[in-house]
Order: C-alpha cells, then sequence, then structure tokens
C-alpha cells in the first residue's frame, strides 16, 4: 500500500495547529475521552484489514494519520457498498476484513449480522440523531439534504425550505429524482415525510402529493441529472444533498444551496467492527480514532464533510444550528417499500 511520510507528517502538524486555533477561536473544549494520542496496549506492530467504501482521496490522509500515531499497518481495500457487503457475505465463515469503513447508515442496517457489537467512547458527543442506537454501527460523517437553486432564474421567488416549492410559479421547475434510486434520493423522501408532518412521516404524505403536482411530471433518474438541470438552466430549484453539491458549487457561482427550515433528517455514512474480526482491538482503536474530537475536527477543516462529533462546529457558519429531525432507522426501513409505492401511487394519479 502506498505511503508518504511527507504527508503524515503535514496531516499530523495541521491537525496540532487546527486543535490550537479551535481552542483559541471557539468556545468548544476537547472531550476527555476524545483524545486517540492514548495507544490501546498490544496493537503496535499489527495489520488492520479495512474496507471502504470512500474514495482514497479522503481515506488515506486519515489511514496515514493513524499508522503513524499507533504503530499499526493498514490494509486499504476500496470498492463501492454493494460490492464490500457481496463480499462480506461470501466471507462471513472466514471473515479477512477487521473494519467497514463508509455506505450509508439506511443501506448497512439491513446486514448488520456482518457487523458486531461496539460503542466508542465518543458515543457520548454525537450530534442528535446520530447516536449509534443499535449498539453495532458507529455514524463517521454526515450529510444533509438540500435544496440547489439557480440564483440566475430563481428572480424575486423566496426559497426556504419545502414549504416555498408548492409556489405555483416554480410550477415544472423542480428537479427531482427517482425515491428508489440512491440512498440520497430516498433519503429526501424521509425528509420530506418528517419535516412536512411535524414529526410524523405519515402525515407528510399530503404534502408529497402537492409537490408532485407541482413538477408537471417531470422527473429525473437520479441526482446527477438534478446538479446538472439546475446547473444548466432546464430547472430553477432541485432537491439534492450537501456533499454531492459542493464539488459544482467552485465551478458554478450561479448556483446556491438552502437548507430547509422545516427540519433536516441526518444521512450517516458509518463504520464498523466485521464480525469475526482478528484484530478486535486495533479495530476498536480504529473507530474510536475517526469519530475523535482531532479526526473530526481535521475532517471538516481539510476534507470538506461535516463531523457527527458534536464538540466540531461546521466549516460553514451558516449551516452550525442545522435543525436536525431525529428519526429511527429501523422504523423508516421497515416501510421503505411502502413509502416508494406510495409515492409512485401518487404520481401515476397525477400523471
Amino acid at each position: 500500500m502506498p505511503s508518504s511520510k511527507r504527508l503524515q507528517t503535514l496531516a499530523i502538524a495541521l491537525i496540532t495547529a487546527l486543535l490550537f486555533t479551535l481552542a483559541a477561536c471557539s468556545g468548544n473544549s476537547q472531550p476527555e475521552n476524545g483524545n486517540y494520542i492514548q495507544t490501546p496496549e498490544g496493537i503496535s506492530g499489527t495489520t488492520l484489514v479495512v474496507y471502504s467504501t470512500l474514495v482514497p482521496s479522503f481515506a488515506m490522509p486519515i489511514i496515514e494519520m493513524f499508522e503513524e500515531q499507533y504503530n499499526v499497518t493498514v490494509e486499504l481495500y476500496t470498492a463501492t457498498t454493494a460490492q464490500t457487503l457481496a463480499r462480506l457475505h461470501a466471507e462471513a465463515e472466514a471473515p479477512n476484513a477487521d473494519i467497514m469503513w463508509g455506505g450509508s447508515i439506511f443501506t448497512l442496517t439491513p446486514h448488520t449480522a456482518l457487523f458486531e457489537a461496539f460503542t466508542s467512547v465518543n458515543e457520548p458527543y454525537m450530534l442528535p440523531g446520530h447516536e449509534n442506537t443499535g449498539g453495532v454501527l458507529t455514524s463517521f460523517t454526515t450529510s444533509a439534504g438540500v435544496l440547489i437553486v439557480n440564483t440566475n432564474q430563481i428572480g424575486n421567488i423566496e426559497i426556504r425550505g419545502y414549504e416555498c416549492l408548492l409556489n405555483p410559479a416554480l410550477h415544472g421547475q423542480i428537479a427531482i429524482a427517482y425515491p428508489s434510486a440512491t440512498s440520497e434520493t430516498f433519503s429526501h423522501l424521509v425528509n420530506q415525510l418528517y419535516a412536512m408532518g411535524s414529526g410524523n412521516p405519515h402525515a407528510g404524505w399530503g404534502y408529497i402529493e402537492q409537490l408532485i403536482q407541482n413538477t408537471a411530471g417531470i422527473i429525473l433518474p437520479d441526482p446527477a441529472a438534478v446538479h446538472a438541470g439546475v446547473i444548466n438552466g432546464d430547472f430553477t430549484v432541485g432537491l439534492t444533498c450537501e456533499e454531492a453539491l459542493f464539488p459544482y458549487m467552485h465551478a458554478n457561482a450561479h448556483i446556491k444551496l438552502v437548507y430547509m427550515e422545516e427540519g433536516i433528517t441526518p444521512a450517516q455514512t458509518i463504520v464498523g467492527i466485521v464480525n469475526g474480526a482478528i484484530n478486535r482491538e486495533g479495530a476498536e482503536a480504529f473507530i474510536d480514532f475517526v469519530t475523535s474530537y482531532e479526526v473530526q475536527a481535521f475532517i471538516v477543516a481539510s476534507l470538506n464533510k461535516r463531523a457527527v462529533h458534536s464538540g466540531v462546529s461546521p466549516a460553514n457558519a451558516s449551516v452550525a444550528n442545522t435543525n436536525w429531525i431525529p428519526v429511527r432507522i429501523e422504523y423508516i426501513l421497515e416501510h421503505r417499500s411502502t413509502w416508494i409505492e406510495q409515492f409512485w401511487d401518487l404520481w401515476m394519479t397525477h400523471n
């Protein structure tokens, strides 16, 4: 596996400098049990096998810091969530991996039998709605659903949240994708049901029906089509997530994102210990490491992601006070198929 001493040194130096900056410029205090520098006994000199769905440019700086700090060699294997789950199922009787790192909470929860129970020392510091309620999957980063707006076309129409999308002036100008296309698109359906139902998803279907009517029968195949449609001016506003939108914002000054004032349901990326992990102690150390205050602050400052550690403020001050809506993942998954079917019934009724 490639290694860079220079990158390790720079990354660790950056975290050190970052901690001094955060201590000087914010009211946050570093949690007592958030300090990954206290190395567990017995893992020095061992190997940790990590299956990851994260892009290497994001994963490698964190991996190399972990290797440097703990004197552990990490073998990193990267693939899609579906490929990684298929491999874990195939290896269930003789596991090769110690950690799965990445994948959404919606996708991974049905596969909890692949993972071992573990509660991180950083669990008390998780953001509301991001807790490890099942005792198996730990939140690592999170993403918020947002609205993407073409500022060249919006004119004097105000966009503050979901309710604004019912404005007749936006008829046929709203880009949405199939709710069954990706975790991101399903997350927006969940978000609308909870936000517009005041926390009761069954009360949100009246809003969904009104939104469908205002789309003029137009639905897109995936989030990429939503981004392209709004950026190119085919639509005025679209439903997406902040993480997917960030790369486009640097090159397209005429778009902005809006955080729905009605509230946002969290969409966590997780990390978990593979059932039967050979290096169990190293796996525990890894989860405590990536959820620690230091690494979570580094993720925000240098890797353009949103932390799940409540002591770490978002890089963008405008999203620091995100109104998270608490949900039960198991309940959502129990109703996933029914909700998607109900969406399509409404769609067919009005189109």
